[in-house]
């Protein structure tokens, strides 16, 4: 039984008793319990009631050296597919991927590409493509030259492994023998020094191509070692820079009536008063302080702020129209915390204040000594460059190294982006690098020997150079000897003799692919100074410094760390688990009408 009450507020409620709120449980519970007894029981004469059963796919395990040597061989076929294309005379890989097929001399692009059909080599060429991978995402470049090194350290200690050594004491002795060479490397590095060394860096990652070394000096000289390339195709057959100066910002004119250029639709300052903060702007009494201020400066006025509308928008259209006074608002970028580093940016940039909501800062009560002063100012409808003064450098310096900080204790990819950008803007702009080719198949493997170039350069700069063509490790291998006597345990020595070994594997396949005996030149770079080494471009024994043929020292870093570091997870398998290949069936063929078996 129910009946409805009106509350004091005119809302309908509907009560319910609790004898007929009983009867209805008690009606749905039997209700409930006839339904349960149609379900057939489990037991006695309906035991064969199917069963809804998940069954796993069937594994198939291989063991000890069977597994071992079934990895050897799918890391053999990715470290031979990319190992063609090492060095000046390295020759291209073909793709066929969906569309056009790629002609690729880029080592990642290529690992990335083979997938074999036995499910257990392809786990062995899995593990280069990690090499290559994680080589590429920490350095940008070196790719080819980790996987090579990986697949050496792997085949040299599954050899000793088969022997009956111990594994995991030969992966210590490898990681103890790499962090010693890591600290030498970096001890023998120089830093780079002046456009001659970019050049020769951009050059030799490119695969000896001078115009693209040229096309990347050039784009570092107008943006500085902190500036941003950006690699985009062009639409025509030229490679050109085209440099973007200043701090852009992804937003435009709040309204088409700042214009002040009416044929490109643009709004341009020179010598602009500029006005940051963080809050709306609505009312007249929000701006009209400032606007008086700017009007006896005689200056045109930016205001940057969260939103600007209504009274005050109206204010800003009805003097500019009026002629009273050149300003212009736009929106703040960013969301967030972000936006207000993105505004404090723009502050430290124009030697203003940030007038922050969240200091008790207000608009309505700015001073003149609060604003900043923008060199030019060119607003478009989704986008603005503010030049900066060159008065507030020293300042601009100092938030870069601040950001520097950040940046170097980020793990986000997202956020070292982010950060990597802003230093960008703060240090002098974007380049552009815009790459032309004749077809869509030499486009593309243009632009990615431009990103090589472009990832080697910056890794040059961060971290210095180091003798090219793979020398750099045979010399290091000559400090092996000294590092294998402060190893107690004969088996890590093992580790040692490995990793010197497996460093000449470089030098040697670029001797090959030039087509000279590998081992002769590694005997001869052994015998040569620490400068010294094989230009395999010119054939000759020369001072690898001296005639450009440089390589970035983080890229030789990140290229044997992270080889060593899979080559001992390959050494301590014991076992391979995949799912084993279903056998194909092969339909019967339709009968065909006429005939009879």
């Amino acid at each position: 039984m129910a009946a409805n009450a009106v509350l004091a507020n005119g809302i309908f409620t509907c009560l319910v008793a609790p004898a007929v709120e009983g009867e209805r449980i008690w009606a749905g519970w039997r209700h409930g319990r006839k339904a349960l007894d149609r379900v057939p029981k489990l037991n006695g004469a309906n035991k064969n009631v199917s069963r809804l059963t998940v069954r796993a796919e069937a594994k198939e395990i291989v063991f000890d050296q069977k597994s071992r040597s079934v990895l050897q061989a799918g890391i053999d076929k990715l470290a031979d597919a990319v190992g063609v294309t090492l060095g000046p005379r390295g020759r291209n890989v073909v793709l066929d991927e969906f569309g056009m097929p790629k002609v690729i001399n880029d080592g990642v692009t290529i690992a990335r590409a083979i997938e074999l059909p036995d499910p257990m080599e392809n786990a062995g060429a899995a593990l280069i493509r990690e090499v290559a991978s994680k080589t590429n995402d920490s350095a940008g470049d070196g790719t080819t030259t980790a996987s090579v090194l990986a697949r050496e350290l792997i085949k040299l200690g599954l050899l000793n492994v088969t022997s009956g050594a111990n594994p995991v004491a030969i992966k210590k002795g490898i990681d103890k023998t790499v962090h010693a060479l890591v600290e030498e490397l970096s001890k023998k590095a120089r830093p780079i020094n002046g456009r001659d060394d970019i050049k020769a860096v951009a050059s030799v990652s490119s695969g000896n191509d001078e115009f693209i070394g040229t096309i990347i000096a050039d784009a570092i000289d107008k943006v500085g070692p902190d500036g941003v390339l950006s690699i985009e195709s062009s639409s025509s057959f030229e490679t050109s820079v085209d440099v973007e100066e200043g701090m852009e910002i992804d937003r435009g004119y709040v309204s088409p009536q700042f214009v002040t250029n009416q044929e490109k639709l643009t709004v341009e300052f020179s010598n602009a008063r500029v006005l940051i903060t963080d809050q709306k702007l609505a009312t007249i009494k929000d701006i009209l302080p400032i606007l008086e201020k700017s009007a006896q400066l005689n200056s045109p006025l930016l205001i940057i702020a969260e939103d600007v509308s209504g009274e005050a928008l109206a204010t800003l259209v009805v003097n500019k129209l009026r002629g009273v006074l050149n300003a212009a608002a736009i929106k703040a970028p960013g969301f967030g915390e972000r936006r207000k580093a993105i505004l404090q940016d723009i502050a430290i940039l124009t030697g203003a204040e940030f007038l922050a909501s969240d200091l008790g800062l207000k608009a309505e009560n700015a001073t003149v000594d609060q604003l900043g002063v923008a060199r030019k100012v060119t607003i478009t409808n989704n986008s603005t460059t503010i030049i900066a003064d060159a008065a507030t450098k020293d300042e601009i310096q100092a938030r870069i190294a601040q950001i520097k900080k950040e940046l170097a204790e980020t793990d986000s990819v997202y956020d070292h982006e982010k950060l990597s950008e802003r230093i960008a803007k703060l240090s002098g702009g974007v380049a552009v690098i815009k790459v032309g080719a004749a077809t869509e198949t030499e486009l593309e493997d243009r632009k990615l020997r431009v990103e090589d170039a472009k990832n080697a350069t910056f890794a040059a700069i961060e971290e210095g150079i180091v003798p090219g063509g793979g020398s750099v490790y045979v010399h290091l291998s000559e400090n092996i000897p000294a590092i294998k006597d402060t190893i107690i345990d004969p088996e890590e020595k093992l580790g040692a003799d490995i990793v010197q070994k497996a460093l000449m594997a470089p030098a040697s396949l670029i001797a090959s692919n030039a087509g000279v005996e590998g081992a002769v030149v590694v005997e001869k770079i052994l015998e040569s100074d620490w400068e010294s080494g094989y230009n395999a471009m010119t054939d000759c024994y020369e001072n690898l410094l001296g005639a450009g043929v440089i390589d970035p020292a983080k890229v030789s870093r990140c290229a044997l760390q992270n080889a060593a570091s899979v080559a001992g997870m390959v050494l301590t398998t014991q076992a391979i688990v995949v799912e084993k290949p279903k056998k194909k069936v092969t339909p019967a063929a339709p009968p065909v009408s006429g005939m009879t078996i």
